[in-house]
């Protein structure tokens, strides 16, 4: 073999070594990327349902306890997860990701926790693109608002009473912000539906079970 053929060779086996050493470098950093998000993603999980879902109450782990549901009427959107919180085997509450498509700045990404009684532990906001100023009274670092959803259910008020005040219900809108309060009330109050209709079924379910739920709730009575 003639110089000029060798050297072509060995200018390609080089080139194929640097390329495998990039390949396996790039795996290995990919890997412990992954597991630094994984971790963060599972703090961050942990941090906000230590907010709706106080600790004292369960002695599993709710993430790890947890099934995927379809239910886009119930829920607002495709596939949610669903928190399972237990105290021995006995269930204490559901924490569920929801979401209130019809915001005034677009969808409403909500965390909500129901006990076994069916009413509220707590509710916040995930995210959301509503007006600064107006809309994002939502936020718990803004009012007290999203707070006094804590403590009801589906009967307190009654049905036609959940709404804004100004459609004759319960909740206050906001000034200049009826849209966003609205798309709230709406989503918790279809969460609590969601789970006195399909609760059993969602806590009866193998963790990490899939579930679809094809239904949807039915709009309340108007307002008297």
């Amino acid at each position: 073999m003639s110089g000029a053929p060798r050297e072509a060779l060995r200018a390609a086996a080089q080139l194929a070594l640097a390329g495998l050493a990039a390949a396996v470098l790039l795996a290995g950093t990919w890997a412990l990327t992954r597991e630094r998000i994984a971790e963060s993603e599972h703090r961050a999980q942990r941090e906000a349902l230590q907010i709706v879902l106080p600790a004292a109450l369960h002695d599993n782990d709710p993430i790890a306890d947890a099934v995927s549901v379809r239910a886009p009427g119930w829920l607002g959107q495709p596939e949610s997860t669903v928190r399972r919180a237990r105290r021995g085997d006995a269930p204490v509450a559901l924490v569920l990701d929801a979401t209130a498509p019809d915001g005034y700045g677009g969808p409403i990404r909500l965390l909500i926790a129901i006990d076994q009684g069916g009413r509220v532990l707590g509710v916040r906001v995930t995210a959301h693109g509503e007006t600064p100023g107006l809309g994002d009274d939502i936020e718990a670092g803004r009012s007290d608002w999203i707070t006094r959803f804590t403590g009801r259910a589906l009967g307190d008020p009654e049905p036609a009473r959940w709404r804004v005040q100004r459609e004759g219900g319960e909740f206050a809108q906001f000034a200049g912000a009826t849209l966003t309060p609205r798309a709230v009330v709406a989503a918790v109050r279809r969460a609590l539906q969601f789970v006195a209709e399909h609760g059993d079924a969602v806590r009866g379910a193998e963790a990490g079970a899939t579930l679809s739920f094809n239904d949807a709730p039915a709009d309340p009575p108007p307002a008297r």
